[in-house]
């Protein structure tokens, strides 16, 4: 067996575990909230009318609350698995910010860019997230 050599990134790792936990708490909550209060969202940015289905985006973000928080969970035990569905969950979430650019260009960007930070630190240093490193 192998042991993998701890880098700072460590901690990035560990940051990107509790980003996810935090993110699923939030998303989990705002899930239920747009169940229980099913009305059209409406945004208007650059002259431009974006309608959002409240309902179908909080069982969608539900879900996916509910998955990022078991598998924040599971990063701080260094299981692969949780690496790989975390990587996939923070792709889906980029992409989604990457439609709301248009309505929130700060707040997508700034997302995105916390996104990639986690993939990167998921990626290239996550085996040292195992107790076993």
């Amino acid at each position: 067996m192998s042991t993998v050599q701890r880098t700072g990134w460590v901690g990035w790792g560990r940051f990107a575990a509790v980003i996810v936990l935090v993110n699923g708490i939030f998303g989990v909550l705002q899930g239920i909230v747009a169940l229980f209060a099913p009305d059209p969202y409406y945004v208007l940015a650059r002259g431009h009318l974006f309608l959002f289905d409240v309902s179908g985006w909080g069982w969608w973000t539900l879900i996916i609350g509910i998955l990022m928080i078991l598998t924040g969970a599971a990063l701080f035990t260094g299981a692969t698995w949780a690496r790989v569905i975390t990587i996939v969950l923070v792709i889906i979430g980029a992409i989604g910010q990457m439609l709301l650019i248009p309505a929130q260009p700060w707040w997508a960007s700034i997302t995105i860019g916390i996104d990639i930070l986690i993939i990167y630190a998921l990626t290239a240093h996550g085996r040292e997230l195992r107790p076993d490193a």
